[in-house]
């Protein structure tokens, strides 16, 4: 395996093993929780990230879609570390960086795509921490890493309303945590 594919299966391992370890702190009672995303609660969080780690993962293995399914109903520490098989198993096969994979909202290299799943599955791990709690100082070094790769991969013209563009406006804390800053450059309010 060559050194890109290393660093960037290992971000998203990191990533995804930081947002499981908050995610095996949510009890029942925190699922109708507001979280820093305004149109989701806990619920429609886990629901989005455990869906989008198994999504990235068909789009990288050229595979169908699996049904919608609800999460948040049943044993979502499961389903997530399902989806973290999945979806790391899925950027570990030869080749799939190299490719290019034309979505609906833009084209994108396997490598960005890569990318652009380690950064949201992290960041969705500071929302649930947020939202239940928990300390949101996660993996300093790590979210260094992503928000300097968002930094030149986040143009203005992926941002506006929440639920209307993809980030919102980019705040830029004079003295935060790297995982805040991370998630304040996505449009967070911290």
């Amino acid at each position: 395996m060559d050194q890109q594919v290393t660093t960037g299966v290992e971000q998203l391992r990191r990533a995804l093993a930081s947002t499981r370890a908050i995610l095996a702190e949510v009890e029942r009672d925190h699922l109708a929780l507001p979280t820093p995303c305004a149109s989701w609660d806990v619920a429609a969080l886990i629901n989005h990230f455990v869906g989008s780690a198994r999504w990235s993962a068909t789009v990288v293995s050229s595979s169908a879609p699996a049904p919608d399914e609800d999460f948040a109903a049943g044993d979502f520490v499961a389903a997530y570390e399902d989806s973290i098989t999945t979806v790391t198993a899925a950027f570990e096969t030869e080749g799939v960086l190299d490719k290019t994979f034309v979505l609906p909202f833009g084209e994108f290299s396997g490598a960005d795509l890569l990318s652009l799943t380690a950064r949201e599955q992290f960041v969705h791990g500071w929302d649930l921490a947020r939202a239940i709690g928990r300390s949101h100082d996660l993996e300093p070094d790590l979210a260094t890493d992503l928000l300097a790769r968002a930094r030149s991969e986040i143009s203005d013209d992926l941002r506006g309303p929440d639920g209307t563009a993809f980030f919102g406006p980019a705040v830029a804390p004079a003295s935060a945590a790297p995982a805040d800053r991370l998630a304040a450059f996505l449009g967070r309010s911290i």
